[in-house]
């Protein structure tokens, strides 16, 4: 039964009933005497609790300071932590992220190079509707509760900018209303005819117009809240600092491979609808994947990320088994924004400890591109909600609560019902209120409105509903009930209503992202001016730095907080609220639009996005796999099959290695090279016992074809007296770098820097390689090859890329693998796409209608061309040819793909040996309305 907040006659002493069982006292922290508070009195600087009772996480969301035009964020606290401690100043980095000299409001204000087409694709984890079955065939369509600064921002973009705006969504689960015979719920609905399916289209369209233009996503079948299982159990309680309990593991495949299914979905209804030029603006954790799915397909989309909620220091997102997959699936985006400076950091820092790609203050350098990481603070639509809160209906209400609630102050509390709101540590703080100031018993009233929470709450609400109950048997009685608790929706004007009346706003959230109540109650105080206790963990914190901020953890100095909020005079009280609805006002969601599509506009006109490396898309290359007759692999070995590691001894093959190796040599239409830069002698020890394997070593100067037993040394005529003047060198570099080393081949030398300090390194080897180019690659035909922490010396005229073309020559003019895959990691594995590029077809066919043009130089043409890159790679892959990088590719490679680390090479190779189901990897691929993949085209 819902419980009214404002009765229409009688007041009620409210719906929580009393229970003579009390918890035992409890008292939090310090005495008032000797507890050093975490609160901050309105204007002054925020100070950090020095009680030695609570311990607060190295992880705080530091306050931020946003100027009113809201462009620049500068934290009140100078902590870098998750970063060294001698990283740019917070000065230096605030004014390296100016980069907006204004905001854009019309797409005719961009350049014009980057060919914006007016439209915004607006991706969101639910459509603003949900559909409602009813019986039968009987459909509606309800709105759904929350998210109404987003819905606002679409009504914005739709109704008041030049922008369209397109939206992508999940319907969400179909939802069934209760028989009215039995009230017991309808079944599942695992189905829908295309019919049905279009008039429900029709009627999401009309209850949607004033949003835009909508294409929903279906995911039909039998368990449909499983698409959503994996972000709300999985990754929502890691991005609020919520460790779940170990288990094996079985349920989270599952939950994963549905998580991967969700993001294709989106992904396919995306290019379905997709125009060059059009901005693609992705929300949430729901669809990590989704960037880097899209540039599979689209590697020139414009495509930006808002994250919603917190998200945490690298230390906690670590623990995801799937933090790499996941971090990567958001790098595939050109501007990634968050609503707290301390989120973008933490998001920052996590790419660079978790993916070793290039990161700066503001920005990371990742898969051939420069990717914008910026903090901007969502806010909501204030016109309207004043508009709604000062209505006469509201009014009345208003009244009605001033009538129940005499001579009382009102502390109003609305959250969601999970364990990070703060329910828990709020009621322990009233509590302490009314054990510290006994004088505020009977004169004081908490009214808590919490709506249902996405996971499992059970256990909070036991300790809730327990808490309650103590606190009103032991401070309460028949006339007088301290905490009014009601669990359910409220309707709208009734909690505007609460708003209006409240002499305080407690919001206690331990985890938070954008807290909207926050932000309604500065609007809703704009006349009587009641202040606002905000936790310092709420994502809004940064934004409201005017407000008395506490530490929810420190019960004391939570109600020591209360009880001065309480006492303040009216002066101060006005003073904060005119700044704080000052701030309100001008960070609207209005404005959130404009900084976020300006800061992406502005990110595309600054740097050219023509030279993306998609994620290697593994539906495509298992369908080719599959339909290939003559299949030829070629792998470089460290840092492609093996991690590098400090000592490259240490190097060696993995038992899952050897597995998939022999599998795929198994195959007979397989064929198997390890080009490597490693000695003959390594490779013979480690893998020489799969004779299937054919062999190059010390970077084509040895070969050992399939089944042969002995080397070929190709250098055997060239001249090697070069070898003693760089050993001469190297060893003199050995002896002035400390944990360097030098590794003496049959035809190359290659000195080490992995083991020494890697700045220094990377300096002596600068040193290093200009010595060498001004004494020995002027008497002796060598080259320098500069590897991962490494140098190597060998002759010019052998390559990796000369046994590329000599391998592939071997099969002949009319036996050429139609599948052929190379992958490498480094410098030197260049050699070998390039060599790729002049065996294609297509590359001779290109050279015979462009005269005098080399394959390598037509490739490099048709990269620069930005009408034809993002069909480069699947004109690549219709010739059966995939070039792959391996490794965060911060610089420009000539591959077609990329793939993050060996980790995910194994899992690639497993999928083409049938070890792994494709649908455990992100692909780009086709799926129905049940989620199911399609047959993808020839």
């Amino acid at each position: 039964m819902r419980h009214h907040l404002i009765p229409h006659d009688t007041p009620a002493l409210g719906s929580i009933s009393r229970t003579a069982a009390s918890l035992p006292d409890r008292v939090t922290g310090d005495s008032p005497t000797t507890t050093m508070l975490s609160t901050r009195l309105p204007g002054q600087p925020y100070l950090q609790s020095h009680s030695a009772s609570v311990s607060s996480s190295s992880s705080l969301n530091e306050p931020v300071t946003y100027p009113l035009n809201g462009d620049l964020p500068v934290p009140n606290s100078g902590r870098t932590e998750d970063f060294p401690t001698d990283s740019p100043p917070i000065s230096k980095v605030a004014t390296a992220t100016s980069e907006i000299p204004h905001l854009i409001h019309s797409p005719s204000q961009a350049a014009p190079r980057i060919n914006l087409s007016g439209r915004v694709i607006n991706v969101l984890s639910n459509l603003p509707h949900a559909i409602v079955h009813a019986g039968e065939e009987k459909f509606h369509i309800r709105h759904r509760r929350g998210n109404s600064a987003q819905y606002s921002a679409l009504s914005f973009i739709k109704q008041q900018t030049d922008w369209e705006s397109i939206i992508v969504a999940w319907t969400g689960e179909i939802e069934s209303t209760p028989n009215p015979v039995d009230n017991m719920p309808q079944e599942d609905v695992e189905d829908l005819t295309s019919e049905k399916i279009t008039e429900l289209e029709a009627d999401l369209q009309t209850a949607s117009a004033e949003y835009g233009t909508v294409h929903p996503v279906w995911l039909l079948g039998k368990g449909q809240s499983r698409w959503r299982k994996y972000a709300e159990n999985i990754i929502w309680p890691i991005l609020h600092y919520i460790q779940g309990e170990p288990t094996d593991g079985r349920q989270e495949k599952n939950w994963w491979c549905d998580y991967v299914t969700l993001n294709e979905a989106y992904a396919d209804k995306i290019i379905s609808v997709y125009k060059p030029g059009d901005i693609i603006w992705i929300h949430d954790y729901y669809l990590f994947l989704l960037p880097q799915i899209l540039r599979m397909k689209l590697p020139n989309a414009y495509i930006g990320m808002f994250l919603h909620s917190p998200f945490p220091s690298s230390e906690y997102f670590r623990c995801l088994p799937k933090r790499k997959e996941l971090l990567e699936g958001v790098l595939g985006a050109n501007l990634v924004a968050t609503q707290s400076y301390a989120f973008s950091r933490h998001f920052i820092s996590s790419c660079a400890r978790l993916l070793g790609v290039e990161t700066a203050p503001n920005y990371i350098s990742a898969f051939g591109i420069h990717v914008t990481v910026d903090t901007i603070p969502i806010g909501i639509d204030t016109v309207s909600v004043e508009r709604d809160a000062f209505q006469t209906s509201v009014d009345e209400k208003v009244l009605a609560l001033q009538k129940l609630y005499p001579d009382k102050k009102i502390i109003i509390g609305r959250d969601r019902l999970d364990s990070v709101r703060g329910v828990v540590q709020k009621l322990y703080a009233f509590e302490m209120l009314l054990y510290l100031y006994p004088e505020w018993i009977e004169k004081v009233v908490l009214i808590q409105v919490t709506s249902p929470a996405y996971t499992n709450t059970a256990k909070t609400e036991k300790k809730i509903s327990e808490m309650i109950a103590h606190i009103n048997g032991r401070f309460g009685g028949l006339h007088f009930v301290p905490v009014q608790h009601y669990p359910q929706h409220i309707a709208r004007d009734e909690y505007l209503a609460l708003l209006r009346v409240a002499d305080l706003g407690l919001i206690t959230s331990v985890r938070d992202g954008m807290n909207t109540t926050s932000l309604e109650f500065v609007v809703c105080q704009k006349e009587k001016h009641s202040p606002l206790v905000l936790s310092e963990f709420t994502g809004t914190a940064g934004t409201l730095v005017d407000a008395m901020q506490v530490n929810p953890w420190d019960s004391v100095g939570v109600a020591h907080a209360i009880n001065q909020c309480l006492l303040q005079d009216k002066s101060t009280n006005a003073a904060v609220e005119s700044k704080l609805y000052k701030t309100v006002t001008t960070n609207t969601v209005q404005h959130w639009v404009y900084r976020f599509l300006s800061r992406l506009v502005r990110n595309l006109e600054s740097h050219d996005q023509t030279h993306m490396t998609p994620t290697l898309n593994r539906a495509l290359l298992h369908n080719k796999y599959e339909n290939a007759q003559r299949r030829l692999f070629l792998f470089d070995y460290d840092g492609t099959l093996t991690p590098i590691v400090r000592d490259p001894a240490a190097a060696i093959p993995s038992a899952r290695l050897h597995t998939t190796l022999q599998k795929l040599c198994d195959d007979p239409r397989n064929t198997v090279w390890i080009i490597s830069g490693r000695d003959g002698e390594f490779l013979d020890k480690w893998l020489g016992d799969n004779k299937q394997l054919g062999f190059s070593a010390e970077h084509g100067c040895f070969i050992k074809p399939v089944g042969s037993t002995h080397w070929t040394n190709l250098a055997e005529q060239v001249d090697m007296s070069w070898q003693d003047d760089v050993k001469e060198i190297f060893d003199y570099y050995t002896e002035r770098t400390q944990g360097s080393s030098v590794e003496v081949k049959r035809a190359a030398l290659t000195w080490h820097y992995r083991r020494a300090d890697p700045e220094f390194g990377v300096f002596q080897a600068r040193e290093c390689r200009n010595h060498l180019e001004q004494t020995v690659c002027k008497k002796f035909d060598v080259e320098i090859m500069a590897g991962k922490a490494n140098l190597e010396v060998r002759p010019r005229k052998f390559n990796k890329g000369e046994i590329v073309k000599s391998i592939i020559n071997d099969f002949g003019p009319t036996n050429r693998p139609d599948f052929i895959i190379c992958l490498g990691d480094d410098a030197t594995d260049e050699d070998m796409f390039k060599a790729l590029y002049k065996t294609s077809p297509r590359a001779r066919s290109n050279s015979a209608t462009t005269p005098g043009a080399t394959a390598e130089e037509l490739e490099l043409l048709k990269l620069s061309d930005s009408t034809t890159t993002e069909k480069v790679a699947y004109e690549r892959s219709a010739d059966g040819l995939f070039p792959v990088t391996v490794g965060p590719a911060s610089k420009l490679t000539t591959a077609m793909w990329h793939l993050i680390d060996p980790a995910a090479v194994l899992d690639t190779l497993s999928v083409l040996t049938g070890d792994m189901a494709l649908g455990e990897v992100a692909s780009y691929v086709s799926v129905d309305t049940k989620g199911k993949q399609k047959k993808p085209s020839q």
